[in-house]
């Protein structure tokens, strides 16, 4: 069963379903206008365990989903008869957890006889950049509210997906079907790295808020502590590119870090911890925004989205934007609400693909785990 196809509309009433992980996110679109995003957080279930723990996050989206799906529809004032498809992540992100979002939406598609679309929450972070919202009253069009904005993607575009579970560069041709992962993490992702780091600093989970309101206390240049995989055998050059130029390696630094707090308490000394919490932010968002402008620069990418969880750090923000103005690369970043993951991009990500006239994936697919960058959606 694939469901009806949808009509190729100008503005399609998107419904989109999130649970990759620790959100149940449902989000409500009319074409690149954004209705309503309603999230529920399971986060302060995992704190005592200092990160997500997939069982927990599959049953904390199982007693969310059902209020907020009403509650996004009240927001936004429609109801499941007046949508015209439903989207719903299909990967990557935890299995069981993704598995709560897909039965879901396969129940809602099979229940109402609506298209289902089966998408990559990765993708997803890009087409966010292309909602505005709602004009208020007697106000100009939001237009460009939420990043790329105008409801256009523009030529030569690239993406900087930094969050807990990932972090890659991307070039985007199209983003209904071609999407190209030109680097990535080979180990640990930025938001792991905070994480791990901040259990180590003893400051708690989540760890990216923690070390970005402390590094502001600290020195970031009191320790050098390592940028991964920057040496001339990795990089190569511009003409002869070596295996990891854009690529990104965060379990090192980890590494150092603990080291380095394990000396200062062998010493019997205090631990610096603002201290190493800056130089430690430091090395993360100089390596990623280093090799992120140098691979917009060989790839002749002119504009690029900052999206994922970690677009929230200030000094990531702040140093991207720096390099890319340097650069002459225009930097996107869509609001704070929209960057973590959310409904809203799966449903803009969905009305891209009805747009473009792409069929329904139907209601036989699987989600997957592992699902790759490159993979938009899945077809029917």
């Amino acid at each position: 069963m694939s469901g009806p196809y949808p009509e190729q509309s100008r503005q399609p009433l998107v419904l989109g379903i999130e649970s990759s992980c620790d959100e149940t996110g449902v989000g409500i679109v009319r074409g690149t206008t954004l209705l309503t995003n309603t999230v529920s957080s399971s986060m302060e279930e995992h704190v005592r365990f200092g990160g997500v723990i997939p069982e927990i996050a599959s049953r904390a989206h199982l007693d969310a989903f059902v209020p907020t799906l009403q509650e996004s529809l009240r927001v936004a004032g429609v109801t499941l008869d007046d949508v015209d498809a439903i989207a719903v992540t299909s990967g990557p992100g935890l299995a069981g957890a993704l598995m709560v979002g897909v039965c879901a939406a396969k129940a809602l598609a099979v229940a109402t006889g609506k298209p289902l679309y089966a998408i990559n929450h990765l993708v997803a972070h890009v087409g966010v950049g292309l909602l505005g919202r709602p004009a208020s009253p007697g106000a100009p069009d939001a237009g460009a509210a939420a990043g790329l904005g105008a409801g256009k993607l523009p030529d030569n575009l690239g993406a900087l997906l930094v969050s807990g579970g990932h972090t890659e560069i991307l070039r985007i041709r199209s983003i209904t079907d071609d999407v190209e992962l030109l680097g990535s993490t080979i180990d640990d992702a930025a938001g792991e790295a905070y994480d791990k780091v901040a259990r180590i600093l003893g400051l708690g989970y989540p760890g990216g808020p923690a070390i970005d309101k402390l590094a502001r206390q600290g020195n970031p240049k009191s320790i050098r502590f390592p940028r991964g995989l920057t040496q001339p055998k990795y990089m190569g050059t511009a003409e002869e590119k070596g295996p990891h130029r854009y690529d990104w390696s965060f379990s090192g630094l980890k590494t150092a870090v603990a080291r380095c707090v394990e000396q200062f308490e062998a010493r019997g000394e205090e631990v610096p911890v603002a201290d190493i919490a800056a130089a430690f932010q430091e090395a993360v968002v100089d390596v990623i925004s280093s090799k992120a402008v140098l691979a917009c620069k060989e790839h002749g990418i002119t504009d690029v989205l900052l999206g994922g969880g970690v677009a929230a750090n200030s000094r990531l923000r702040e140093l991207t934007g720096q390099r890319c103005t340097s650069a002459g690369i225009k930097l996107h970043v869509p609001p704070l609400d929209l960057c973590t993951d959310n409904g809203a991009m799966v449903a803009a990500l969905g009305a891209q693909l009805i747009m473009a006239g792409i069929r329904p994936s139907g209601v036989s697919f699987a989600p997957d785990s592992s699902m790759p960058v490159t993979t938009v959606s899945v077809t029917a």
